[in-house]
């Protein structure tokens, strides 16, 4: 019993010490000009439905919630984040040269397809990011429909 309280202590004593090593959640600024849904004009729902779904991860208005700032799951958010931004930032959309818009949207219609996005994990804790049937084919013809009239 001994052994396993003095293991008990030393685990709490490293769980309390990483907190401080801290996790920049500090957003970018976002210039409208270059922000997708601003630059899109994008009709209000599918705005909605973009920001609650895609934002905290593809674009420079993330929100962090609460348990994002406990380690070590605030590693993990953060390099979800990362991640995210690095495959599609959505706050610097017109930044990107035509065949990179064309790719992203390509694949963000697939992903949303094939319900891979967003993650099933995100959503336990995002239930507005928990898309029904009828709102991931309105994202998915929005971006298809960019895509047909190469408006992206």
């Amino acid at each position: 019993m001994k052994i396993f309280k003095k293991i008990l202590f030393w685990c709490l004593v490293g769980f309390a010490l990483i907190q401080f090593i801290p996790t920049d959640k500090v957003n970018k600024p976002v210039d409208r000009k270059v922000n997708f849904v601003d630059a899109k004009k994008t009709p209000p729902k599918i705005r909605r439905l973009i920001k609650d779904a895609c934002y905290d991860c593809h674009s420079d208005e993330t929100v962090y919630p609460g348990y994002a700032y406990i380690a070590p799951i605030s590693w993990s958010v953060k390099s979800h984040i990362n991640e995210g931004r690095e495959h599609l930032n959505f706050s610097i959309w017109e930044m990107y040269n035509q065949d990179l818009k064309k790719s992203m949207l390509e694949k963000s219609a697939q992903t949303i397809q094939n319900k891979t996005m967003p993650m099933p994990g995100y959503m336990v804790y995002h239930k507005e990011a928990n898309l029904s049937e009828a709102e991931r084919m309105l994202l998915i013809k929005y971006f298809e429909e960019m895509l047909k009239t190469k408006t992206y």
